[in-house]
């Protein structure tokens, strides 16, 4: 590289002083403040196995740059709490092996490795979902959680974290937003239980921080994140008055740090919200509400598409970190194309969702902004 080239690159790292400072989360060393959001794309095999696929896939988002790659969705309850036949498994030792792959694959490249487990409750891709409350769900009826089986349910993500552990992984991350099971049991419009895991928000909350207590517990220092639903941006869902408090409660349970994020699968079709997401940082200002409630630090996504806007909100205080998901999946690139001072080469996700209308048919995703050779050499070597 020519001296000229690196004069330059040291002009935008000092540009951009606060998106490549490093930052201690949970006892580890990030060596940025980027980090990869998780997103599923449908890349495990069959049956939630780890595949070539998905080996090539997180080696190349681990080789970007970023400082964290939190791998997105693994199931502790299959297929109970699966949202769909490609979820990972984190609950059998049978992928073990698989796992153990994953975490070298994606520490080989330099980054921080974190899995995500998770319990898909009433959106479960199966003909009978379980649920904190029998509350309808794209036209089907969740079945109620005994108290018996909310208990075991807790033990399910206890053991999904120590298997995350063994598997070689630096971090762990506990699902709670998408409206997933976590989150179902926090919001007052899924939870309608008139026991003490309903009712209050200290009684909403219940199942969210027993589960962090006891992985905390089983995992000792090993640092635990939580995915976190700041509002379900729905008229009689969750909204930040509550999730402030909910924030303050797990921030208080010593979780390793927060990913800010709004909205469920109910919300996200809702046609102000679909024009709301295609807005650059269109999430930020809830992640502002939760770091200013709580002294863990917090992620903050939501298509953060250039340099200059991740800089701004780490320097305005918004966030501690940032989190790219299609936009690094579209230009892996990206952390190098802004340190080089070459962001008008970015490869821009445009929030067209074709991605998401891919995934829906049960099919690996790919992204239409790719060069037609790129798509074309992806399809023919992995579909």
């Amino acid at each position: 590289m020519s001296p000229r080239r690196v004069s330059a690159i040291r002009k935008e790292s000092r540009m951009y002083s606060h998106l490549f400072e490093s930052l201690q989360v949970g006892g580890l060393k990030l060596r940025n403040r980027i980090t990869m959001a998780p997103l599923y794309l449908g890349y495990a095999g069959e049956g939630g196995t780890v595949s070539e696929l998905l080996l090539a896939h997180y080696r190349l988002m681990a080789g970007s740059g970023v400082a964290m790659v939190v791998v997105e969705n693994a199931t502790v309850d299959s297929p109970l709490g699966s949202g769909a036949p490609r979820t990972i498994r984190a609950d059998t030792d049978a992928n073990l092996d698989g796992l153990k792959r994953l975490a070298e694959t994606i520490k080989s490249q330099g980054a921080i490795a974190c899995l995500q487990i998770n319990h898909a409750g009433r959106f479960a891709a199966v003909p009978e979902a379980v649920a904190p409350s029998v509350v309808q769900t794209f036209g089907r009826m969740p079945r109620a959680l005994t108290l018996a089986e909310i208990a075991e349910i807790q033990d399910k993500y206890v053991d999904a974290a120590l298997r995350v552990r063994k598997a070689g992984f630096d971090m762990v991350e506990l699902h709670g937003g998408t409206g997933y099971l976590l989150a179902q049991f926090v919001s007052p419009r899924t939870n309608k239980r008139q026991d003490e895991y309903g009712g209050p928000l200290e009684n909403r909350q219940r199942f969210a921080l027993e589960v962090v207590s006891k992985v905390k517990h089983a995992v000792g220092s090993f640092p635990v994140g939580y995915r976190f639903l700041a509002d379900e941006w729905l008229p009689d869902g969750l909204k930040l008055q509550e999730s402030t408090l909910v924030a303050r409660s797990l921030a208080d349970a010593g979780v390793a740090y927060l990913s800010v994020m709004g909205g469920t699968y109910e919300s996200f079709i809702l046609p102000e919200i679909v024009e709301m997401s295609a807005k650059p940082g269109y999430m930020v200002d809830l992640a502002a509400a939760i770091k200013n409630a709580v002294d863990v630090p917090v992620i903050t996504a939501g298509l953060i598409v250039t340099g200059e806007l991740a800089e701004q909100i780490l320097a305005q205080g918004k966030a501690d970190l940032i989190g790219l998901a299609r936009v690094l999946w579209t230009d892996p690139a990206w952390p190098r194309k802004v340190m080089e001072g070459r962001e008008n080469e970015i490869l821009q996700c445009d929030s067209c969702n074709a991605c998401t209308k891919i995934v829906m048919k049960g099919k690996p995703a790919f992204c239409v902004r790719w060069p037609i050779e790129e798509r074309r050499a992806w399809r023919q070597k992995f579909v």
